[in-house]
């Protein structure tokens, strides 16, 4: 066979930013992601995942939602909004694409490995959202109902139907079909 592979060039180099966590901490990072992020590998190793995100209260909601998913299917995914840590763009947003798998389904958060792929280029920010709307916002691109979000979250789906009129204002949408539409394109 010839030569052995070098799996932490691999890692190293991979084309999307892969990220090894125990206890929602960043234990390693491949430089995909720090150029993502606009950090330094010094700066997100040993970091909480917390500071890649808009606000305590997303990361929370998130890490909550999930731990059932992992511990029943020992992987999970979607699309969300992340924080840029540092550098040129600080504290900008931008919509990320996130996988993940469990070492141990029993004990999701334990440790893992995580892909994140910047979907910036193809679907900016563009309009000022709250935590809550982000999450809407990304379950309605998933093509979820409201009941659905709203089991999801944990409200009702009359506070979706809520959250969805304010994302329709803001993104000047005529419909749900409009504004998923507008969602995609950012």
């Amino acid at each position: 066979m010839g030569s052995e592979i070098d799996y932490r060039l691999a890692f190293e180099l991979a084309p999307i930013g892969l990220v090894i966590s125990r206890n929602r901490t960043i234990v390693d990072c491949n430089q995909h992601l720090c150029e993502m992020f606009g950090a330094t590998r010094d700066q997100l190793v040993n970091q909480s995942f917390l500071v890649l995100y808009p606000t305590a209260s997303e990361y929370e909601r998130m890490g909550a939602r999930i731990a059932p998913i992992l511990n029943a299917k020992g992987h999970y995914a979607d699309n969300r909004i992340m924080k840029r840590f540092d550098g040129r763009f600080k504290d900008e947003t931008f919509w990320c694409h996130v996988t993940g798998r469990a070492f141990n389904r029993a004990a999701p958060h334990e440790a893992g490995v995580w892909s994140f792929e910047d979907l910036s280029a193809m679907r900016p920010v563009k309009a000022e959202l709250t935590a809550r709307e982000r999450e809407v916002a990304a379950f309605l691109m998933d093509g979820l109902t409201s009941k659905e979000i709203g089991r999801a979250l944990g409200i009702s789906h009359r506070t979706v139907e809520i959250y969805r009129a304010r994302l329709m204002r803001k993104y000047e949408a005529s419909t749900s079909a409009d504004l998923v539409h507008k969602l995609m394109a950012g």
